[in-house]
């Protein structure tokens, strides 16, 4: 079994930049992808991040590009979500996933992962 428990949000003004934190414990971080999604007010949940375990590779929503960076460091068994360049409509819900999946053409999909924590609000002022 796998636990996450995340950190790191908050409310922030807009252009400003956060940091989420995901720690996993049970299993160790090398043995699964890893993604972030999040979920607005009314809205279903979105696809963010991921880091394919096969090879590495990382994948990003478009409209995020450039702004948000996913990283995991294995000696902490944790994976980071670097934002920058907030605006107000990045207010949500984000929800990190762990997933035994390497195939990266459906890793942007929530029902693929097996494992998630608990959230964590992202409020961005305007």
């Amino acid at each position: 079994q796998v636990q996450l428990v995340q950190s790191g949000g908050g409310l922030v003004q807009a252009g400003g930049s956060l940091r989420l934190s995901c720690a996993a414990s049970g299993r160790t971080l090398g043995s699964y992808s890893t993604g972030w999604f999040r979920q607005a007010p009314g809205k279903e949940r979105e696809f963010v991040a991921f880091i394919n375990i096969i090879d590495g590779s990382t994948s990003y929503a478009d409209s995020l590009k450039g702004r948000f960076t996913i990283s995991r460091d294995n000696t902490k068994n944790t994976v980071y979500l670097q934002m920058k360049s907030l605006k107000p409509e990045d207010t949500a819900v984000y929800y990190c996933a762990f997933s035994s999946v390497g195939d990266s053409t459906v890793l942007h999909q929530g029902h693929i992962y097996d494992y998630w924590g608990q959230g964590t609000q992202v409020t961005v002022s305007s």
